[in-house]
């Protein structure tokens, strides 16, 4: 049957179709390019890194300083340059509160790896709210001691004191041995020439302060681990992370364990608490800057300062700074650092 007038054939009609759904497909394609063109591009931006707080960034001095610690154990002790290197490297943490203040804002990290404890404070402050609870953590540290789970983080404080003064106290006694070494072994004919340099090293001990300290970033990132300063640096780091909760209180047979101050205890776990509260962040940083100064410390180390002048003034040799090394710029530092005022017997 043929088509009448005004009608297509069917294949004649199929093919027109086909054609006009063609064009309007090259048409909407033209179309999604040009809005593809002028679309805006979607860009994904790394998420930012959380800011570092104030008191990580000073408790990564006291890192900085084990650091030295830990080299000086097997520095070279072999001419005048490894001597004053030594005394310099030192002496840049014992400047103003430098060395204070990094002391305190890391053991207080160490304090904040016990959850019970800070849930403790957190009761507090919302008992008597958090204003109340910052006043007396402020103006009575030692009160940070009477809080239930306080035993604790007390023990994790003072255990990593222990185990940082007694490295300090190791490295003392390798300067101390160095000192009679260079005073009569053959070796030491440099130490033992008059030394010419008296007004030098102590121009070095006055400006300490003014030298940069630098922390590598693979033990920056450690700082809040809960772990010793001085156990950053140990071969056997890795076995003690496992083991940094717990405290270490054993003694050997014969010794005795001073009393730890409950004042300077208690200041650090304070710092602790309040960096956890935190509900204003202006109010917490006065009162945590206020606490990182410790008066009682910071006398000590001043006069670390001034005996080390004295001593240094005081040799005609290189090998008596050796001894001045370790009697004042270490033996005397592990006691300013210790977890009691006094020393054991």
């Amino acid at each position: 049957m043929k088509p009448g007038p005004g009608q297509y054939a069917p294949t004649a009609f199929l093919e027109s179709l086909m054609f006009v759904t063609f064009l309007s497909s090259l048409a909407l394609t033209a179309a999604a390019q040009d809005v593809a063109e002028d679309a805006p591009i979607l860009q994904l931006e790394a998420p930012a890194a959380e800011p570092v707080s104030a008191l990580v960034d000073t408790a990564e001095d006291y890192a900085a300083y084990h650091s030295v610690i830990a080299d000086l154990r097997d520095a070279p002790i072999g001419s005048a340059n490894d001597l004053d290197s030594a005394m310099d490297r030192l002496t840049t943490f014992y400047s103003d509160e430098r060395l204070v203040r990094a002391w305190i804002a890391y053991t207080a990290m160490i304090a904040a790896r016990h959850p019970e404890y800070l849930d403790d404070v957190r009761e507090l402050a919302d008992y008597y709210g958090p204003q109340a609870a910052m006043s007396g953590l402020m103006y009575d540290p030692a009160y940070a001691t009477s809080f239930t789970h306080s035993a604790d983080a007390q023990a994790s404080v003072v255990d990593a004191l222990d185990r940082d003064t007694a490295q300090i106290r190791e490295v003392s006694e390798r300067y101390r041995a160095a000192a009679y070494d260079l005073q009569t072994g053959n070796d030491g004919r440099w130490a033992r020439v008059r030394a010419r340099d008296r007004q030098d090293r102590l121009d070095a001990i006055t400006n300490a302060g003014e030298r940069e300290i630098a922390l590598d970033a693979d033990i920056s990132s450690l700082v809040t681990s809960g772990m010793a300063a001085s156990e950053l640096f140990q071969p056997t780091s890795a076995e003690f992370e496992t083991e940094s909760m717990t405290p270490q209180l054993s003694l050997t047979v014969g010794e005795t364990r001073a009393n730890p101050d409950r004042t300077r205890i208690g200041r650090i776990l304070s710092v602790a608490a309040l960096e956890d509260l935190s509900t204003d962040p202006q109010r917490s940083s006065d009162v945590i800057d206020a606490l990182l100064s410790d008066p009682v410390v910071e006398r000590c180390l001043a006069w670390v300062r001034l005996d080390l002048q004295q001593c240094v003034a005081a040799g005609h040799y290189k090998y008596e700074d050796s001894f001045c090394i370790a009697e004042h710029a270490l033996l005397d530092v592990s006691r300013c650092l210790g977890a009691s005022t006094g020393t054991p017997n």
